[in-house]
């Protein structure tokens, strides 16, 4: 038989235990709350100092009669220390509609009685009436629901007087949209306490509002980009509107591109470029990578090699054709500077001794074609133009130019000759061109895309049409200053020419870079910014001010998701392509041999 002293005094061991666990834990806990705890609190009428900050709370008492959607917006981004409060309590619908049945019994009642005075009709009380039986309604037919909303904004700062003055401007903004705020006076704790995310409604102070104009006060309204116009740039991630719009119609058709590879964004440019010429517009693309060449050839495009043994060759001297409003004279000096940023990039580090015998080359090279500014450039034929062996001559024989000439010769007489040492040969005449240097020298790109963009520049301003000028890996031009001078000068300038100039980069760093990088940016209405890699979201974050929730949007979106910017409006994005785009404009590997060995069925059979 047990002992039952001996089991009461294990219970109350146990008890002992538990007592000294509790102590302990209570001790830890108040340990605890030391430490997170302000140095001190006080309490002010209107205000109320936690350690070295002063806090001050205001809520909404009253709103107009309409609210529109987004209205609070201006409070959500407003650029001060600020913590925002809402409490959505639930109404019973039963007792609502026997409040409204009273008020509606009370204002039509005192309508008789004026109408029985002879008194003209109120406005206000037929707007009440309506108002009144209008919700009614919905709340009978369970399409509206009430409740009491409680708006709390709760401002920080140092001093009274930079706190009284943030409340100030808050209040301006929202009284200017008819909305009405007071101080929590005397309730200053209970203000702060309802502000932190605690979920305690302690200032307790509502306005009672039905489901309608209480969704306007949701603070996160998705942008709608949906135009008349334009061409079908993807799919509202938000809100699944259509993205339909006409870069022409912004200041400018500029567009830049960032993405990280294979995020889709060549896909995405090459479904603009689809959806584009259905609207007749012309297309000039420069393509590194041959990602160009199955969408080229099934519109029926045009499709140019550049290498060094292609037989597609263009001249850097040709002139443009030039309107009756132009100077011949300014034409020309535009040229040779074109020309120079050529050159120091074909020669390398150039000393301004060696700049200014280029420049004087480059004028006698002209002259001893007899093409000065008193010549009329739209007579002379692909042929009059120097090339780059008469420069070589002209070097060879000009005091200080010696030296330049040895450099130069690699491109005239030696392996690169090939390339930039003949006659223009190529036309634009398609409404899709595309530039194709992928099997050029990787020293010869940067030299092959300014020679190529140059060219362009010069059909831009010969022959005015709607057109798209696309330079993919844009990064390459970039890094040399006169190259990403010249493209930042197409890009500020080819609005003129009722021309869109796209730039399309996956090496954000090294595009943004350079001076001329940003300013490309700035100089595009339409920026396109598609899934980033984890060393490039900073600086994307930085140029184009991308919140938390946006640069986190950017790290972890799919394949052709991303951000759609659009003047001052942005949305989430992602791109969509029909059965048939897709199969036109797609790049994946697999993809694209799937299409190959079905032509080769069909050629067979």
């Amino acid at each position: 038989m047990l002992n039952p002293f001996k089991k009461t005094s294990g219970i109350e061991t146990r008890k002992d235990e538990i007592l000294e666990s509790e102590k302990y834990y209570q001790e830890g806990v108040a340990r605890l709350n030391d430490l997170i705890a302000p140095a001190a609190i006080k309490i002010n009428p209107r205000s109320i100092r936690v350690g070295e900050t002063l806090a001050q709370t205001i809520f909404v008492i009253a709103y107009p009669r309409y609210l529109q959607s987004n209205w609070f917006s201006p409070i959500i981004n407003i650029d001060m220390p600020i913590d925002i409060s809402m409490f959505v309590h639930p109404i019973e619908t039963y007792d609502v509609l026997k409040t409204l049945k009273k008020s509606a019994t009370q204002v039509q009642s005192r309508a008789h009685m004026e109408q029985e005075k002879g008194l003209i009709r109120d406005p206000a009380l037929e707007t009440a009436i309506q108002d009144i039986e209008e919700l009614r309604d919905k709340l009978q037919q369970g399409t509206e629901k009430f409740f009491r909303f409680g708006l709390y904004i709760t401002v920080y700062g140092e001093t009274e007087k930079e706190v009284s003055e943030a409340a100030k401007n808050i209040e301006s903004i929202l009284e200017a949209q008819l909305v009405y705020v007071k101080p929590a006076v005397f309730k200053s704790e209970q203000g702060f306490n309802s502000s932190l995310p605690l979920a305690n409604d302690e200032l307790d102070t509502g306005t009672s509002m039905n489901s309608a104009p209480l969704s306007t006060t949701f603070p996160f309204v998705s942008s709608n980009l949906s135009d008349n116009n334009g061409i079908l740039y993807g799919i509202n991630r938000h809100n699944n509107s259509l993205v339909i719009f006409d870069r022409f119609q912004m200041e400018n058709a500029n567009m830049v591109v960032f993405a990280k590879s294979g995020a889709g964004k060549s896909y995405a440019v090459k479904l603009e470029i689809l959806r584009s010429m259905m609207l007749e517009t012309e297309i000039i693309v420069i393509d590194p990578e041959n990602e160009y060449k199955h969408l080229c050839e099934t519109v029926g495009g045009t499709f140019v090699k550049i290498s060094l043994s292609s037989e597609n060759h263009i001249n850097p001297f040709d002139l443009p054709h030039i309107k009756e409003d132009e100077d011949p004279e300014d034409i020309l000096r535009n040229n040779i500077a074109n020309i120079l940023g050529l050159l120091h990039i074909m020669l390398g580090n150039i000393t301004p001794e060696e700049d200014s015998i280029l420049d004087r080359a480059v004028r006698e090279t002209y002259e001893v074609r007899d093409i000065t500014a008193q010549t009329n450039f739209n007579a002379l034929s692909k042929e009059s133009f120097p090339t780059m062996s008469d420069l070589y001559q002209v070097l060879r024989n000009m005091e200080g130019g010696e030296l330049l000439a040895i450099r130069l010769e690699k491109y005239t007489e030696g392996i690169f000759s090939g390339f930039l040492n003949h006659t223009t040969n190529v036309k634009v005449d398609n409404q899709m061109f595309v530039f194709n240097i992928r099997d050029m020298e990787e020293d010869l790109r940067p030299v092959a895309m300014y020679t190529v963009l140059q060219f362009i520049w010069n059909e831009m301003r010969s022959n005015l049409k709607k057109r798209l000028v696309l330079v993919d890996e844009a990064w390459v031009m970039m890094k040399y200053e006169d190259a990403a001078s010249f493209m930042f000068g197409i890009a500020k300038r080819c609005r003129k020419y009722y021309t869109g100039f796209t730039t399309i980069t996956q090496d954000v760093n090294d595009f943004l870079a350079s001076r001329y990088g940003k300013a490309i940016v700035t100089n595009s209405s339409i920026q396109l910014l598609l899934k980033q890699s984890p060393a490039g979201i900073d600086v994307i974050s930085e140029t184009f001010y991308l919140t938390d929730q946006e640069k986190f949007l950017l790290l972890e979106s799919n394949v052709g998701e991303g951000i759609f910017f659009a003047g001052t409006r942005h949305v989430a994005i992602k791109i969509i392509a029909s059965y048939s785009e897709d199969q036109i404009i797609t790049t994946d590997p697999a993809q694209l041999l799937e299409i190959e060995e079905a032509k080769k069925e069909l050629e067979n059979e």
